[in-house]
């Protein structure tokens, strides 16, 4: 399994931008997909998830402004960032669960910063 993240960048306040976590493993439509993030001196915590079946939660802190979607024509999971504000500032790691081992890309950074 290897998950590339990449979609990360520098962006103002109110900015958007959509992360791609791009997938090489077997039977991607099969597994739920998440994204985490961290940011400087804080525990990673979840942002957002997707089903294998297009079931999707969020955190609180980016209900209304993120939105996780998957193309499994392509192996790829996205994240649609919107209304970005200085606290989503964080290194963005993709993950999947594959039986009992967790797998992570190797993250991309997002800063939120004018």
């Amino acid at each position: 399994v290897q998950l590339v993240e990449s979609g990360g960048g520098l962006v103002q306040p109110g900015g958007s931008l959509r992360l791609s976590c791009a997938a090489s493993m077997p039977f991607f439509s099969l597994y739920a997909m998440s994204w985490y993030r961290q940011a400087p001196g804080k525990q990673r915590e979840l942002v957002a998830a997707i089903t294998s079946g297009g079931s999707t939660n969020y955190a609180d802190s980016v209900k209304g402004r993120f939105a996780i979607s998957r193309d499994n024509a392509k192996s790829t999971v996205y994240l649609q960032m919107n209304s970005l504000k200085p606290e989503d500032t964080a290194v963005y790691y993709c993950t999947v669960r594959v039986l009992l081992d967790d797998y992570w890309g190797q993250g991309t950074q997002v800063t939120v910063s004018s």
